[in-house]
């Protein structure tokens, strides 16, 4: 007994020694380049076997970094996913559990402030002003909302009190200036601190209105229809007729959602040019050796896959999106574990040497960068709003429509397109049933309490032919003129 009184107390002697020894001084700490798209499906990269867009700027990311081939947003209890997406990402907070507002949780940049980062925020930030002001020292060019022209954002300022100064709708193209503001922030960051620089563009958004010579570019070349093209979604899903789906007619034809691709790969890589100016910068200030460079976005988009436009479903396209991860130490690998946006908080403190807050739920995907681990959950679970609950082990993938009492079953290594349902196969039984248990655990650890069978259920049928889009496409009135006359 005294030999181990004595053991613990050479122990707590040397606590603090050890933890002074892994902290690393301020000028050595990496420092963190964030780059956030809006709305950007994550095959809609050309280094991910995508030769019909240009991405230059993001392919080179790729191609000196750790690519997550499956990252997901959890879903979202409202038709604007990209809302709970970003409280998720910067709370660390898994979708029940966070409070869209972002008043209470650490955040992910106000935690590396606390750990001696400077931070600095630029482009759409949708929880909240009070948010932004906790989670950085302060903010230009910044768009608080949803969606805006892309002409005509208004932007604001937040200075290091505090103080918001509307700035109006400036002269410029959205991505544009997010673009300049980080650029304008790398050029002057302090060189005695480490930090971490959020650019978050709105970018490729609808209204999707690239600039005319990026539309050009993919009008005179239309780009192909995805493979699980509809004309219209096979069952009512629940979010038929909502704002994202509104912005064609029914059925969906070959030649209106190839447009929409064409402006939706024109604001790609519109967007893609700046960030090739914000690499350049960084390459410009001597500290982009450590700095770790992050890609991704909110989620996915449809575009015409399963006959949908917008996000609001769990299908592959539209919770899906692209995840890259470069810096020091990282070399070009890939990995298909299955991660949420969500882990990028505690991946984040873990590369930066700060303590990850107790709130946290996300993972770390460090292990599976430095190869110690090849995943960090089994399966996977996604929803929206009552309507829809996924679940995936990589695999196979279960989703359940609670309002209709309909299932569908994909095998995603045979089936990646999702267009094949063997739910009701009969040597598929067991399998359903084990999943839909997973799924039920799933909502009982997140708290999530919607019944996956209802009492009531609608009509499954739907047939919206005929209906209109949605007159205010929100295009420039050229490309309304050339393209589509007086429709």
């Amino acid at each position: 007994m005294a030999q181990a009184a004595r053991l613990w107390m050479i122990i707590l002697f040397l606590l603090p020694f050890a933890s002074s020894v892994t902290e690393l001084p301020a000028a050595e700490k990496p420092n963190f380049l964030f780059l956030f798209a809006d709305d950007q499906r994550d095959d809609s990269i050309a280094a991910y076997d995508n030769p019909h867009i240009k991405t230059p700027s993001i392919d080179s990311i790729v191609e000196r970094g750790f690519s997550f081939k499956r990252a997901y947003c959890m879903g979202s209890m409202h038709g604007a996913v990209c809302q709970p997406s970003r409280a998720m990402l910067m709370s660390g907070r898994t979708l029940y559990h966070v409070d869209l507002q972002l008043k209470k949780e650490p955040l992910m940049p106000e935690t590396l402030g606390k750990g001696g980062y400077a931070t600095f925020g630029t482009g759409k930030w949708h929880n909240g002003q009070e948010s932004f002001k906790r989670a950085f020292d302060y903010g230009e060019n910044v768009f608080f909302g949803g969606m805006s022209n892309h002409t005509q954002v208004p932007l604001k300022d937040v200075a290091r009190d505090g103080t918001v100064t509307d700035k109006g709708t400036e002269n410029g193209f959205s991505s544009e200036l997010f673009a300049d503001a980080a650029i304008n922030f790398l050029n002057s960051a302090p060189e005695d601190k480490p930090f971490f620089a959020y650019v978050s563009f709105t970018s490729p958004h609808d209204p999707r209105q690239p600039p005319k010579d990026y539309a050009e570019m993919y009008y005179q070349n239309l780009p192909p229809l995805p493979g699980n093209f509809m004309p219209q979604h096979p069952f009512f899903n629940g979010w038929m007729t909502g704002r994202d789906e509104s912005l064609a007619g029914w059925p969906r034809t070959p030649d209106v959602v190839q447009q929409q691709l064409a402006e939706y790969y024109g604001m790609i890589t519109h967007m893609d040019v700046q960030i090739g100016r914000i690499l350049a910068a960084l390459e410009e200030t001597g500290r982009a050796d450590n700095t770790y460079i992050i890609y991704t976005a909110d989620h996915g988009l449809a575009v015409g896959s399963h006959g949908l436009l917008g996000k609001q479903s769990v299908y592959e396209h539209s919770m899906g999106t692209p995840l890259i991860i470069a810096g020091p130490g990282i070399e070009k690998d890939s990995s298909d574990a299955l991660v949420y946006l969500l882990d990028l908080f505690p991946t984040v403190t873990d590369l930066a040497g700060v303590e990850t807050p107790e709130s946290v739920e996300g993972k770390s995907l460090v292990p599976i960068i430095e190869s110690e681990q090849e995943s960090v959950r089994e399966t996977l679970y996604t929803t929206y709003e009552t309507y829809m609950r996924g679940l995936t082990d990589g695999r196979w993938k279960l989703i359940r429509y609670p309002h209709i009492n309909y299932t569908q079953l994909f095998d995603l290594q045979n089936d990646p397109l999702e267009l094949h349902n063997l739910a009701g196969n009969f040597d598929q039984i067991d399998r359903v049933n084990r999943m839909m248990a997973e799924l039920k655990e799933w909502q009982k650890k997140t708290d999530d309490k919607t019944p996956l069978t209802s009492e009531n259920p609608v009509s499954a049928e739907i047939d919206l032919t005929g209906r209109k889009r949605n007159p205010d496409r929100h295009q420039p009135k050229w490309i309304i003129e050339k393209y589509f006359g007086n429709d």
